[in-house]
């Protein structure tokens, strides 16, 4: 007792000390408020004094030096940097007790879980920076997920926390207004991501590198102004929900200059789940990401599948990934609603993609056709060009919904090989300028229950001479000019059913396939037109 009482009037010594000094100079020093760097000494309250002192001086810079500081959530104050110098590690404490229950959004539904390693709640003008490491220590956390591949340590079962939130889930979709006291008993399942950024304004995270979190490494919610430069997003081999970014309810996002190997998305850009989200009604909006690498991830830049607030405005250039299950990923689903709009991906490589290299899909979850209302997400005017797919399985796949298409979506200087090509339905307004597809099996263009497509001096070849370059089944209102047939070619256009109509060609150059135009399936003759 007495050695306690005289361990933090030694602190509070230091501290007062390290304040007049951090007056004059504006840098405090964790190890001056009694932080240890060892690995093994809890300094939650360490960082809450030098953080406490870093407010009541008005801001400044929280400099960090080499060492590793096993600790709880560190919560941010308004006009501080927290610089992480080469060699200083945070180490994210495995007791829950060491991270009380905060605002947060869990997977697009707004929650109260643990406060994660770095936390920052209405914060203004702060920043996270240097070339040290931010760890999760994921592997403590993990098993709370209730996944098979990883097993609770004896006496622990995940099981009770995951039913509590299933129970919270369904008063919050219903519109309960819950408190910090209803999660307690959810709170182990809602693992916290790594460093979140909750309602925030002029954030800064530049350079460090952010690695095994319990759940996502970077995730700011409803907030503005946020830029991520030069950062390291490292979750491959680890646990679920690996991702790097999860840009969630924000506005005026820029992303540059960083590097991932996670083992889930790269970066995912979100607005709310389901009911919740729709009342929320909180967009993501102006968003640029730019300059980055990509590898292992499920997706390199992702957009969904929690999109009920809505998305608009979002850019995505130069590019490089590679091992990613997709490349560009956009998903929702009945029941999300939102408006997706104004999206456009520029100057990128997709090298081996192990399942597509672009995917827009409306149909993320199994769901029941219903008629259009505010739970019908709608897609509308996507941008793709100047990019590069390498042995892709599927080069694209679009997937609309009876009820609503997905519609206007230009490609522009596509160069892509993969196993199959580009299979879409229920779209509208899909166009291809100067698109190259080669597969090794299928047709190159699949279009099923389509309208309005366009494809402007393209090329389509399969190394399969039973499939058709190009298949249109049920589609209307088609424009082919100015095509020309490869070497080998079986049929170039293959038109299929009897609601098509309206295709036209024109100026194709036709002469290496064997046939240029066959209609089946009750096409009728007058389905086609040449010009």
């Amino acid at each position: 007792m007495l050695k306690s009482l005289l361990s933090g009037l030694l602190a509070l010594a230091l501290g007062t000390a390290s304040l007049a000094a951090a007056s004059a100079t504006g840098i405090l020093n964790p190890l001056d408020y009694g932080a240890v760097g060892d690995g093994h000494t809890n300094n939650t309250a360490a960082f809450a004094r030098v953080m406490a002192a870093c407010a009541q001086a008005g801001g400044g810079t929280v400099r960090v030096p080499a060492g590793k500081y096993l600790t709880g959530s560190i919560q941010l104050v308004d006009n501080v940097t927290l610089n992480l110098e080469a060699g200083a590690e945070l180490l994210y404490s495995p007791d829950p007790a060491d991270s009380p229950l905060v605002p947060s959004r869990y997977e697009g539904t707004n929650v109260f879980e643990h406060a994660p390693l770095i936390y920052a709640n209405g914060r203004k003008n702060i920043a996270i920076t240097g070339r040290g490491t931010i760890d999760g220590q994921g592997q403590n956390w993990w098993w709370r997920s209730g996944s098979p591949r990883f097993a609770p340590p004896a006496g622990r079962d995940p099981a009770p926390a995951r039913t509590a939130w299933r129970h919270l889930y369904e008063r919050i979709e219903a519109g309960e207004k819950l408190t910090a006291a209803d999660f307690t008993a959810a709170a182990e399942f809602l693992r916290p991501s790594l460093v979140q950024l909750y309602e925030c304004h002029n954030v800064l995270v530049a350079d460090v590198t952010i690695t095994h979190g319990p759940m996502w490494l970077l995730h700011p919610i409803y907030s503005e102004d946020v830029v991520v430069r030069g950062v390291r997003f490292i979750s491959a081999g680890g646990g679920p929900n690996g991702d790097g970014i999860d840009v969630d309810s924000c506005r005026n996002v820029r992303i540059s200059d960083c590097f991932f190997r996670t083992s889930d998305d790269c970066i995912v850009i979100k607005s709310g789940k389901d009911n919740d989200g729709r009342r929320t009604n909180r967009p993501t909006e102006f968003v640029t990401i730019t300059n980055c690498v990509m590898y292992e991830g499920h997706g390199a830049v992702v957009v969904g599948s929690e999109t009920s607030g809505g998305i608009r405005n979002v850019t995505a250039s130069n590019i490089v990934s590679e091992g990613t299950d997709t490349g560009i990923r956009i998903k929702s689903m009945r029941g999300r609603g939102g408006v997706l709009e104004n999206f456009r991906f520029d100057n990128w490589v997709i090298e081996d993609p192990k399942k597509i290299g672009f995917e827009i899909t409306m149909r993320y979850g199994r769901t029941n056709p219903e008629p259009v209302s505010a739970r019908t997400p709608l897609f509308r005017n996507f941008a793709y060009s100047n990019i590069t797919v390498v042995n892709a399985k599927k080069v694209a796949t679009i997937q609309g919904l009876p009820e609503r298409a997905v519609s206007d979506v230009r490609f522009d200087d596509i160069n892509a090989t993969g196993e199959t090509g580009v299979i879409a339905d229920h779209a509208s307004g899909i166009e291809f300028h100067q698109v190259r597809v080669a597969v090794k099996t299928g047709s190159a263009f699949s279009f099923d229950t389509s309208e309005h497509l366009v494809f402007d001096d393209s090329a389509a070849q399969t190394a399969d001479t039973a499939s058709a370059a190009i298949a249109l089944r049920d589609s209307t209102d088609a424009f082919v000019r100015g095509n020309r047939a490869a070497a080998g070619t079986g049929t170039f256009l293959q038109v299929a059913g009897n609601q098509s109509g309206k295709i036209v060609l024109v100026g194709n150059d036709l002469a290496d396939a064997s046939t240029d135009v066959a209609l089946t399936d009750g096409a009728p003759p007058s389905a086609v037109t040449r010009k």
